[in-house]
């Protein structure tokens, strides 16, 4: 068991996100979490067998079973400090039928709770909450096989601003019970800083949202060059940002980032998919393959005369797939050569691919 720490004893007493065990997630829209469509947007190919293995560093309660949903057949390992959290995670995997996940219970800080590399390792919401995150996101970038990929969320500066202050206050007056802060959003005044958040936040409607939301006990939030220097500073390279507007290129997506934030604004906390710096991509020589996200596959194939929405993942809004798309989409099922392609059915494979709905790959 590791030593307790006091981000660890935080959720231990309140294992986080609250999702009753019986919730349940479409496969369609764990669509941005497959490794061989990431592998293949980011490096042109498939993952080779060594790049296989997924890792989610810093759980939670309920991360393993959307992604072991997008990835059914890949072993994946689940990292946490809470034992309570990875005993929720695992119950709610097996009572889904989740079984090709690992769970672990370990502080990603410590260079030896990880002993293996992978082709994507996601840690969502997790690095702003260690003390020293340059130093967890070099030892994540350390088990990325060549060519892998990581996601991280980090707490926006200007996303933060009012959970920060009410944060602090908090702990200046030494509430430090989600009873207590709830006592006290409930008695704030109409028009008031604390009866706007309570109003606007849905974390405040939980005891581990509002725990976790405003009575942590180490939080870290960034401007978008505060977190390039970061990210380059532990050798990595922006691949994809994944926010909600996020422009498809990352410099045009850092510079719209910088503009809102002239202003103080931002679009929500960041998203970004990340990669090593000089990571090998495959020359796209020859002909290539573009085939259905797998994620996919059971939704198009159905036989149905409605319309699906498929909750958006990367920052772009998703069409809604009537039957005309979804009539389209299911020629990919099977792989189809690129050079098959007519002019138009290319032109809607170009739009659909940047949805990371299709793939290509060599």
């Amino acid at each position: 068991m590791i030593t307790a720490n006091p981000v660890q004893t935080h959720y231990q007493n309140y294992p986080y996100p609250t999702y009753p065990l019986v919730a349940s997630v479409r496969c369609c829209d764990t669509y941005a979490l497959n490794l061989k469509v990431l592998w293949a947007r980011f490096n042109n190919t498939l993952p080779p067998v060594e790049a296989a293995k997924i890792l989610i560093a810093g759980c939670g309660t309920f991360a393993p079973y959307p992604m072991a949903i997008a990835n059914p057949d890949v072993p994946i390992t689940a990292l946490d400090l809470s034992d309570r959290s990875l005993h929720r995670a695992r119950l709610h995997c097996l009572l889904h039928g989740r079984r090709n996940v690992t769970f672990r219970c370990g502080d990603l800080s410590e260079q030896h709770a990880i002993d293996d590399r992978f082709g994507f390792i996601d840690s969502y919401g997790v690095l702003h909450h260690l003390e020293d995150p340059l130093a967890g996101l070099k030892i994540l970038a350390g088990h990325l096989v060549p060519g892998g990929i990581l996601r991280i969320m980090l707490y926006s500066r200007y996303a933060r601003r009012e959970e920060e202050s009410i944060r602090r206050a908090f702990r200046l007056l030494g509430i430090n019970s989600p009873r207590r802060a709830r006592q006290l959003l409930c008695k704030a005044g109409p028009g008031s800083r604390l009866a706007d958040f309570m109003a606007a936040s849905d974390e405040t409607t939980t005891v581990s949202g509002l725990a976790d939301a405003l009575l942590h006990p180490c939080v870290h939030t960034y401007r978008i060059d505060e977190l390039l220097e970061m990210v380059t500073q532990a050798g990595m390279e922006p691949l994809l940002f994944g926010h909600h507007g996020a422009l498809e290129d990352p410099a045009e997506e850092i510079l719209r980032l910088r503009m809102l934030e002239k202003d103080r604004q931002s679009p929500g906390n960041f998203v970004v998919y990340l990669g090593k710096k000089g990571k090998p991509i495959a020359a796209n020589t020859g002909d290539s393959l573009v085939v259905l996200n797998p994620c996919l596959v059971s939704s198009v194939s159905r036989l149905s005369f409605g319309t699906l929405q498929i909750n958006p993942r990367i920052g772009c809004s998703n069409p809604l797939i009537n039957g005309r798309n979804r009539g389209f989409l299911r020629h990919f099922v099977a792989p189809v050569r690129r050079s098959d392609l007519a002019g138009d059915e290319a032109g809607m494979v170009t739009v659909y691919k940047r949805l990371l709905f299709l793939t290509e790959y060599v």
